[in-house]
């Protein structure tokens, strides 16, 4: 019988060793039951004072969350207000809840402390609706200048059949509507990097191959021509852009329309996600892992998050994104996270369905306290890409050359919709450098693209320990190469 313990005892420590780390040994994600009498369609969240969250829903509805940060058959809802009309931006400040539904941005108020929404104030409705299914409108928190920022759908994937459809707007807090950026089919998320800059993510479609990641750069066009025809509602823009030449590639297009700001990174279609939603930075100083100041990005139609580094070259944004996390309920649309690094997520399946199989949900992701082995950072290099990892690496198969594989392609730049990887390079990759720290390792390729998104696989190394990397592979979009 010893013996047969010390044998038992010895597969299950062998078994234990070579076992496969998971994303829930990093980050675990808690379910919440959400009140029986709605369908908790989540389309946006803010923080509250004294812990508290709001909930904006597709349904229209806007809910208060209470003790959501801990045990959740605790946690308390109540309704704050109804009868909108897809609530799809949420904003505190001074009091005050601002919502950025389909039609406007509305200013609520609570005036007698019951909980419930007494005044509903219209702070800017300046943009045009039809009654097309498509013309969503996202809205922001407000930007480091009171601004709130809203980005509006085209009517359909094609075209802007009413103002400002298929435009970034800014809602001054005074109520002024200033047009800021055109060129956006199908958004459906927005976000602020660490230094307050503002992204929005858009979706596959007419003019984009892929999902993607962009930079609101004020003045900027941002690839669907769609709704330039409002250029002559906006002074303030200047002249209109040229239209984009069919067929083309955004890198070549660049060179022809000095407004059009390329993506700053693709969400590669099929492989991160299908369809992209909201946009978190973590800037909870290491509570949510050790990722600070990157980007969170959802999918909807994956039901996932993935995780985005972004850097900036000759003034153009770009980076690079690694798969995260996998397994939410349902289609994550609305986001936000704590400064305690509590990640809260919720959306639908409703109108396209998710791999998470549920018809909505409202989670919260934790960190559980183990650090992933993970490329931590990927930067562009004049002759390569640079990797820092989270924990030291083993020098022999980072060392290796043989223990990665790299490609480089894109997609074209077409009024169709979608549309595959194309213009495919197989670049050699001639050497990788281990830092004498072992954190970091510089790769040397042959040849590098500019506009191609660079997909690099590292499957062959290990950290220091023998562990492999949790997720072996990264999306960069390289629009600019560094120089020497």
């Amino acid at each position: 019988m010893k013996t047969l313990s010390i044998l038992t005892a010895l597969l299950i420590t062998t078994a234990l060793a070579g076992a496969a780390d998971q994303e829930s040994d990093f980050y675990k994600i808690t379910t919440f039951e959400t009140p029986k009498e709605t369908a908790m369609e989540v389309g946006s969240i803010e923080l509250l004072p004294g812990g508290k969250l709001a909930l904006g829903t597709r349904r229209g509805e806007i809910w208060t969350v209470s003790d959501a940060n801990g045990d959740p058959s605790k946690v308390k809802y109540q309704l704050f207000a109804s009868g909108q009309h897809e609530v799809l931006g949420l904003a505190w400040k001074n009091g005050a809840l601002y919502q950025t539904n389909r039609y406007e941005v509305t200013k609520l108020t609570d005036d007698d402390g019951d909980g419930r929404a007494d005044t509903f104030a219209t702070m800017s409705d300046k943009w045009g609706i039809c009654g097309d299914y498509h013309e969503y409108a996202f809205g922001s928190r407000h930007d480091k200048n009171g601004d709130i920022w809203v980005v509006l759908c085209l009517s359909g994937s094609f075209n802007s059949n009413t103002d400002f459809r298929g435009w970034a707007l800014r809602i001054k807090p005074d109520g002024t509507m200033e047009p800021t950026c055109s060129g956006i089919r199908s958004p459906a998320g927005l976000g602020f990097d660490a230094d307050g800059e503002v992204y929005y993510t858009d979706n596959q479609g007419p003019w984009h191959g892929s999902s993607t990641l962009q930079h609101l750069k004020p003045g900027s066009f941002q690839g669907h021509p769609g709704g330039n025809r409002w250029y002559e509602k906006a002074p303030n823009m200047g002249v209109r852009p040229p239209d984009p030449k069919n067929k083309s590639r955004m890198v070549t297009e660049r060179e022809r329309i000095k407004e059009l700001v390329p993506p700053a990174v693709y969400m590669v279609h099929g492989k991160i996600g299908n369809s992209s939603s909201f946009i978190v930075c973590d800037l909870s100083k290491g509570k949510f892992g050790p990722f600070q100041k990157q980007l969170f990005v959802a999918d909807q139609s994956h039901s996932n998050i993935s995780r985005v580094f972004l850097e900036e070259v000759n003034g153009v944004k770009q980076g690079v994104v690694f798969p995260f996390l996998k397994g939410f309920k349902s289609g994550p649309i609305g986001g936000r996270m704590t400064d305690d690094g509590q990640l809260f997520a919720g959306g639908s399946d409703r109108g396209w369905g998710a791999k998470g199989g549920k018809p909505f949900h409202f989670e919260r992701v934790d960190w559980t306290g183990k650090v992933p082995f993970e490329v931590h950072e990927m930067r562009a290099k004049s002759d390569g890409f640079e990797l820092t990892f989270t924990e030291p690496v083993d020098p022999a198969t980072a060392g290796d050359v043989a223990s990665y594989k790299a490609r480089e392609f894109t997609y074209q730049y077409h009024a169709d919709y979608g549309g595959p990887e194309i213009a495919d390079v197989i670049p050699k990759i001639t050497s990788a450098v281990v830092a004498p720290d072992n954190k970091s390792v510089r790769l040397t390729f042959d040849v590098l693209t500019k506009g191609h998104i660079h997909e690099l696989h590292f499957d062959g190394v290990k950290s220091a320990s023998g562990k492999p990397v949790l997720h072996p592979v990264g999306y960069y979009t390289l629009n600019e190469i560094p120089a020497k």
